[in-house]
Formats: C-alpha cells, sequence, structure tokens
C-alpha cells in the first residue's frame, strides 16, 4: 500500500508540474521576448525623435555617439536629407532582434544579439525547473509521511485481527488520531470483548458438560459391563439391559438442558432493533447490483417495526434473500413487512420461477442447492434467525416467497412480566 500511495502522489504531482510548469514555461518565454522586443522598439523611438531633433536644429549627427549611447547595437540610420548612417556589428543572422520605428522624415532600424536574450530565458527556465522539483520532493515528502502515518496504523489493526483469529481476545485500546481508522479500532476492541464473552461461555459450556455428562456416561458404562458378565442370564441381562436404557435417556436429557442452556446464552444477545433501517440498508447495498440486470427492489408494508434480533444476523440472513433471488430469482422484488402482537414478519420474493417440486422441501439442507451454488446460504440463514430466537421459512414455492419471523418485543416483555424475576 505504501508503494501504491507513493507512486500514485508522485503522479499526481508530475501531472501537476507539468500542468502548471510547462504553461508557466511558455508564458516566461514568451514574456521576455515580448519585453526585449519592446525594449529596442522604446530604444528606436526615442532615437529617431533625438535625430529629427537633431535635423531641425542643423545640428550633425554623429555616430560615435551613437554608439556609445547604444553599446552592443547594430543602428541603421535612414534620414532625409542626410547620408545613411550605420554604427555597430551586424549581429548573426539566426541570432538577429530587429525592431524599426518610422516617420515622414526617415526610419531607425536596430537590432541586437538574441544570445542574451535565450541567456535569460535559460536562467528562468532553470529556475522554474528547479521549483518544479522542490515542489516534487516536497509531494514525495509528504507521501512519505502520509503513508507511514496510514500504512503502520494499518498493520497494527492486521496484528490485532490475526491476534484475535488466534484467539487472544484483549482489546488492544490503541487509537491513531485517524478518526476512521480509530472507528475500526473500536469494532475491533468491541469485537475483542464479545469474542472473550463466547470463548468464556464455550468454556463454561464445556465444563458443565464434561462435569455432568460424566456420571450418566459412567454408569450406562457400568450396566454394559454387566451385561456383557452376563451374558448367559438372560433375566440379568434384561435387568441391566433396563437400566442402561434408562442411563441412556437421562443422558440424552442431561444433553437437552445444556442445549437449552446454550440457546439461552445466545437469544440473550438479541435486543429490540430497527427492522426499517437493517431493510433500508440492504437495499442500498443490493440496488445497483438489481439495475444492473433490470430489476428493481421494493419495500412494501408497515413501517417503524422493532423486533427482537440481533443486526448482524438480521443483516446477513436479507443480504442471503436478496442474494438468491438475483442469482435465481427474476422480475421485481418485493420486500413486505407485517407484524401481529407476537411477532413481525419479513417476507421476500420475486416473480420468478421458483424453486423446483424436488427442492421444495429441502432448500434448507445442507449442500444442497438448484443452481450450482454451495447449499450454505439458506442452511446458515434459518441458523442465524433460529439463534436470535426466530424462524425463517418457505412461505410459497413458485414464486418463491420466503418469511422470516422475528419475536416482538412486546411480547418478550409480556412473557418476562409473566415469568417473573429470574
Amino acid at each position: 500500500m505504501r508503494r501504491r500511495l507513493l507512486s500514485s502522489t508522485l503522479l499526481v504531482a508530475v501531472i501537476a508540474v507539468l500542468l502548471l510548469g510547462v504553461p508557466l514555461g511558455v508564458v516566461v518565454v514568451r514574456l521576455i521576448n515580448d519585453e526585449a522586443a519592446q525594449e529596442l522598439r522604446a530604444e528606436a523611438t526615442r532615437l529617431l525623435i533625438g535625430l529629427e531633433y537633431s535635423v531641425s536644429q542643423e545640428q550633425s549627427i554623429d555616430p560615435k555617439q551613437l554608439e556609445k549611447n547604444y553599446p552592443d547595437r547594430y543602428i541603421q540610420v535612414f534620414v532625409r536629407g542626410n547620408p545613411p548612417i550605420v554604427v555597430g556589428t551586424d549581429p548573426p543572422a539566426n541570432r538577429q532582434l530587429i525592431e524599426e520605428a518610422r516617420s515622414e522624415n526617415g526610419y531607425v532600424r536596430i537590432s541586437r544579439d538574441s544570445a542574451q536574450i535565450q541567456r535569460e530565458i535559460r536562467a528562468r527556465l532553470l529556475l522554474t525547473t528547479a521549483l518544479a522539483l522542490a515542489a516534487l520532493g516536497v509531494a514525495v515528502g509528504l507521501a512519505i509521511v502520509t503513508s507511514r502515518r496510514l500504512t503502520l496504523p494499518l498493520q497494527d489493526l492486521g496484528k490485532i485481527a490475526e491476534r484475535l483469529g488466534s484467539g487472544d481476545a484483549r482489546p488492544s485500546k490503541h487509537r491513531y488520531g485517524i478518526p476512521e481508522l480509530d472507528r475500526v479500532a473500536e469494532v475491533l476492541d468491541r469485537s475483542a470483548v464479545r469474542i472473550s464473552d463466547l470463548l468464556s461461555r464455550e468454556r463454561e459450556f464445556a465444563t458443565d458438560a464434561s462435569h455432568q455428562l460424566r456420571t450418566p456416561l459412567t454408569g450406562l458404562t457400568m450396566r454394559l459391563e454387566e451385561i456383557v458378565a452376563a451374558a448367559k442370564d438372560p433375566a440379568v441381562v434384561r435387568e441391566e439391559g433396563e437400566a442402561a436404557i434408562i442411563q441412556a435417556e437421562r443422558l440424552t436429557a442431561v444433553i437437552d438442558e445444556l442445549l437449552a442452556a446454550a440457546r439461552r446464552q445466545r437469544h440473550a444477545q438479541a435486543e429490540p432493533i430497527d427492522v426499517d433501517e437493517i431493510l433500508d440498508q440492504q437495499i442500498t447495498e443490493w440496488d445497483p447490483a438489481f439495475k444492473r440486470v433490470q430489476r428493481t427492489i421494493h419495500l412494501r408494508g408497515e413501517r417503524r417495526l422493532r423486533a427482537l434480533a440481533t443486526t448482524g444476523g438480521l443483516s446477513q440472513v436479507v443480504s442471503t434473500l436478496l442474494e438468491n433471488s438475483l442469482q435465481h430469482g427474476a422480475g421485481q422484488l418485493i420486500i413486505k413487512t407485517t407484524s401481529s402482537d407476537k411477532s413481525v414478519v419479513i417476507e421476500v420474493g420475486d416473480e420468478g420461477p421458483g424453486i423446483p417440486a424436488e427442492l421444495g422441501t429441502r432448500v434448507f439442507e445442507r449442500n444442497v442447492s438448484g443452481g450450482g451454488g454451495t447449499g450454505l446460504g439458506l442452511t446458515l440463514a434459518r441458523a442465524l434467525v433460529a439463534a436470535d430466537g426466530g424462524r425463517l421459512e418457505l412461505i410459497k414455492p413458485r414464486p418463491a416467497t420466503f418469511a422470516i419471523f422475528l419475536r416482538h418485543p412486546a411480547e418478550e416483555d409480556r412473557r418476562r412480566v409473566v415469568s417473573g424475576p429470574a
């Protein structure tokens, strides 16, 4: 990234220098040439006025005085009633700068060697080039400082993310003075806290599971050993078999209890969220993709609904349904929201051919896909909705219409009132 930032900054600086420096150089050359021509023209005019005055006063024209007054000039004087006067050395033809002044009594032609003008032009252009190089140097320096200020925090954030992925969920609390990067750091810190909580709950779940399953498994093992030892006595085998069944049922009950506890922990993360905000965000994200295939997305139904869910989970579920419609559906896609006293329903449907009959009952199964996909999207979507205490159903196969049923916050409040404090 640092190299790309440096190269792009240098490219922008070079383009800016060329866009400004080249016209500036052209203007400088023209100004110097115009200034030299104007100066030479003014000299010719002054000389002609002086000569006319001398002639009017019947004074002679002294060539030596002219050469003294106008050094480094080649002067040709043509005045009526006087012989032509030539003063100075004629410069080379390829380096001549000539100006004239005329009147009724004659004219004056002055020329000079343009080598001095060219030297002045080269000096000005050299100064302009030096300033351009200095500007490029400043741009490169600023690019280096900016790239270090951006890349070093990004590298640090990458290390923090890698550490989170390896299981080290300690918040870094690093801030860099850049609002966007500080926002990312805050999100990573919050994620670290959530991951730490999840890992802690998972460790507690594993500890509880190992402790609660040890006794039933030990008892089941002992009963099976008794069955093996008493294989020749049918009565003993029957008695021990019945005891083993009881132990297996006890083990199943323990497993159900642990799973219920785990679900209760996951449900605890669900909170009242703004359904409109999630849907508007997803429509904004997917609308360009639908427009590219000449399709539209319409949001209908009740507005300002709130439901118990997690923002990330519901966003991913809606995104999965929109992506499926984009790949496998057709026509306009309609998102309809309704609510009742117990639930909030989000229906997503289009005008496509729908789901084949042989897949209608298996669309939520893992690795089942009718369009060459991975077959995991709907499976994970249903799991996410279930984790928030809701459910995802296919309510109409042709055209395909899915419905997300979420818990209503008011229903949750009533449930807590009925159940009373824990």
